[in-house]
């Protein structure tokens, strides 16, 4: 969401109607304050006193809507939808004296971040609205699409200080020195990076490269530093509301997200351009030789029938009414007379149009949702619950109300909980595995609920004894007859911990269990309990549960050593069994 002073709203009557605007265009006004009322809800009113009185609209915007998340695209996309304006065609035009600036890339960003392109804005004239805002749209996509300069890093530059070719680079961080954006000296990027350990903003972006051998610089022909992507510009180049002329680069490790970001970069703000909706080109050099001019803003046409659209929406519109409604999206759009095809042209700042489901989605929002004549499905469905989860539910109650605590634990568990604490081996566990996990604590899926519930029983020894806790969830096993190879068990685990083992209160839970199953205490046709021999459990304190002659699970006196690896000091009793027998 952002937030825009109101004096740059439409002329409407009241906050309501532009409310209704928003949700008209698939926007969401989120609330209308103040940055006086912000600051006053947040750090108390004294805090707030001279803060400004200006009224901000705070708006909720799609992710994937880049062109919307400064002052400039929404209002021509409000201005384009209420046919106040048409939309505007972006121009990529050659300098009007000499050649193209050149962004030259060495082959040394190959370890760090190879991808690079640049476009200059020519003749712009900043107010400082229009500088609050260009500065303010690098930071929304720097913190969205740019996945916080780990994907690209946008820089931003006064021309007319600074003289082309430009070199992109890498160099070890002892030889990159410069001074750095609003300091007042020369530092070494070793140096940068230490200082800026402690800043709150920059902070969190030197993870990106401190740990590589190289850091990426530019250079003008003059060997003056234009940025150290993606941590800070130079102070040398920093634009001001006196810029007349932007020259933008764009560093990357993803190509397409490098030529989306400077897109978007210049179709907002070249409306400020001398010649409106223009873009000075750029040549991009890569190591190899080869070379290319940017920006691309491409226009690119899709055809798809108003059939489709029709049906998708539950609408019912001619090919020239739903052609009329894409162009008030900024989809320029026309019948092409062949049947009930349509021809949309995508600009340069849709970029979120990928599928014909995108083009489908404008044509509803244009339509509008409240119009859509609400129609009884054709299907007629009766829900009910999945009977494993109703099952599970009820029998959660009746743990809890026969004094049980319920415990939920991760999924995942590492190979010792599963296996060496439970006097187990791995290999003879029908455990899935995962490839590469990125902590010893999720190595495996969980072949059994002891583990988690004998961790959470560690993790609460301070607890008042007895500690009385049950699990009811999912162990996944290895099953080569499913096309996963792999399947979801459900089962319930209850433990005891206390002073003495209590495996008469297990076994009195398994008796309550039965009943509530409806399962009577006898051989063949009901349940009974038979000695048996585990590791994990106390010789002669083990038994296998028997349903209808079938083994269903396993009670017992956990042995001392297993108490021990589980960091206990108390005995324990536990209970294990499968619940889906019993659907």
């Amino acid at each position: 969401s952002f937030s825009l002073s109101c004096k740059y709203i439409f002329l409407l009557q009241s906050d309501e109607e532009f409310d209704e605007l928003c949700f008209e265009f698939g926007l969401e006004l989120d609330e209308i304050t103040s940055e006086k009322e912000i600051i006053s809800r947040e750090q108390g009113d004294t805090k707030a006193s001279g803060a400004s009185d200006v009224i901000l609209y705070k708006i909720d915007v799609p992710a994937n809507r880049y062109d919307l998340l400064c002052l400039e695209g929404l209002v021509r996309g409000l201005q384009v939808f209420k046919n106040k304006l048409e939309a505007p065609r972006y121009k990529r035009v050659s300098p009007l004296s000499g050649e193209p600036q050149k962004l030259i890339i060495t082959k040394e960003t190959e370890a760090v971040r190879p991808h690079a392109v640049a476009a200059v804005l020519r003749n712009i004239t900043f107010t400082q609205e229009r500088y609050d805002s260009f500065i303010e749209l690098q930071e929304k996509l720097h913190q969205n699409i740019c996945r916080k300069r780990s994907l690209v890093a946008i820089g931003t530059h006064d021309l007319d200080t600074i003289s082309g070719p430009f070199t992109y680079t890498a160099k070890p961080p002892g030889d990159i020195s410069f001074k750095p954006l609003n300091q007042t000296k020369e530092y070494t990027a070793t140096q940068l990076m230490s200082l800026y350990k402690t800043d709150s903003h920059l902070r969190h972006y030197l993870h990106i490269i401190e740990d590589k051998p190289v850091y990426p610089v530019i250079y003008d022909s003059n060997g003056v530093v234009l940025s150290m992507p993606p941590i800070i510009n130079g102070d040398h180049s920093k634009i001001s509301l006196k810029t007349k002329n932007v020259f933008i680069e764009c560093t990357a490790t993803d190509q397409t997200k490098a030529k989306t970001v400077l897109d978007m970069m210049v179709t907002m703000f070249s409306e400020y351009c001398a010649q409106p909706f223009t873009v000075e080109e750029a040549e991009v050099v890569y190591p190899d030789g080869k070379t290319c001019i940017y920006p691309e803003l491409a226009y690119r046409k899709e055809k798809l029938s108003s059939k489709f659209i029709n049906q998708k929406v539950g609408i019912n519109e001619s090919t020239e009414k739903i052609a009329q409604l894409l162009t008030r999206m900024c989809l320029l759009s026309q019948a092409t007379g062949v049947s009930d095809e349509i021809e949309v042209e995508i600009p340069p700042t849709r970029s979120d149009v990928i599928h014909a489901c995108d083009i489908m989605e404008d044509a509803a929002i244009a339509y509008g949702f409240n119009n859509i004549t609400r129609t009884t499905p054709r299907t007629y469905t009766v829900a009910n619950q999945f009977p494993l989860n109703k099952l599970t539910e009820l029998l959660r109650q009746d743990l809890a109300a026969a004094g049980f605590t319920e415990a939920l634990n991760f999924a995942l568990c590492s190979q010792e909980d599963i296996a060496d604490k439970l006097g187990k081996k791995i290999s003879e566990m029908r455990a899935v595995h995962i490839s590469n996990p990125k902590t010893a604590e999720f190595q495996v899926a969980r072949t059994t609920l002891l583990p988690g519930l004998l961790k959470t029983i560690a993790a609460n020894r301070k607890m008042p004894l007895p500690l009385k806790l049950f699990e009811i969830s999912d162990v996944v096993l290895k099953d080569e007859t499913k096309d996963v190879g792999a399947r979801n068990n459900r089962r319930f685990c209850a433990v005891y911990y206390n002073k003495s083992p209590g495996f008469e209160v297990i076994h009195g839970l398994l008796d309550r269990t039965m009943q509530l199953l409806e399962v009577k205490p006898a051989r063949g046709e009901g349940y009974h309990i038979q000695t048996a021999d585990d590791s994990t459990y106390f010789p002669g304190r083990c038994a296998d549960i028997f349903v209808r002659g079938k083994n269903v699970g396993r009670l017992g006196v956990l042995h001392p050593d297993v108490i021990n690896r589980f960091e206990l000091t108390m005995p324990c009793s536990a209970l294990e069994m499968d619940i889906e027998p019993f659907l």
